[in-house]
């Protein structure tokens, strides 16, 4: 599914992939979206013909920009939103999600979240990660090191599938 997701962003901003900048720029955007984050990003450096180890560097940005606002602001948040028509159902909705796959951190906490971060299966990310780590209330700091670790460690792992098993099956 995320394949299919970044092709079609990718596609979307066709314009954009003239430039090498607007390369980079497709890859940093799907890089900070929910479901796609880093995975979709190399994903679609590696559709782009990007370098490896720059495209790496910029999803790897981009996959971190969401995680400190997710864990500081995202219950703060859903407390003043909670109640606005149309948008309490959204945060319930976020809240169902985060329950449903909780119990794959909370049992190990900080390994988890990060073995949560770092396996890049679907549902699984630094998204729903920091939304699980904020709204079980776990240390943010704490939290926020395991996610950045886990990140880390989902891109190393869609490198080797991205420009590994991917990248020779296009060439």
């Amino acid at each position: 599914m995320t394949d299919k997701i970044t092709k079609l962003i990718v596609s979307l901003f066709g314009t954009w992939a003239g430039t090498e900048f607007g390369k980079y720029l497709i890859v940093f955007i799907i890089s900070t979206l929910p479901i796609l984050e880093l995975r979709g990003g190399l994903l679609a450096s590696s559709l782009l013909g990007l370098p490896m180890w720059q495209s790496y560097a910029i999803c790897f940005l981009g996959n971190l920009l969401p995680i400190p606002f997710i864990l500081w602001g995202i219950n703060p948040l859903f407390r003043k939103i909670r109640n606005v028509p149309g948008i309490g159902k959204f945060v319930t909705w976020c809240e169902k999600k985060a329950e449903t796959k909780k119990k794959q951190i909370e049992t190990l906490k900080y390994i988890g979240l990060f073995l949560f971060v770092g396996i890049p299966l679907p549902g699984t990310g630094a998204w729903t990660g920091c939304l699980i780590a904020a709204l079980l209330n776990m240390d943010k700091k704490k939290s926020l090191i395991a996610a950045i670790s886990g990140v880390l460690m989902a891109g190393i792992i869609m490198l080797i599938l991205s420009y590994g098993i991917l990248g020779s099956v296009i060439s």
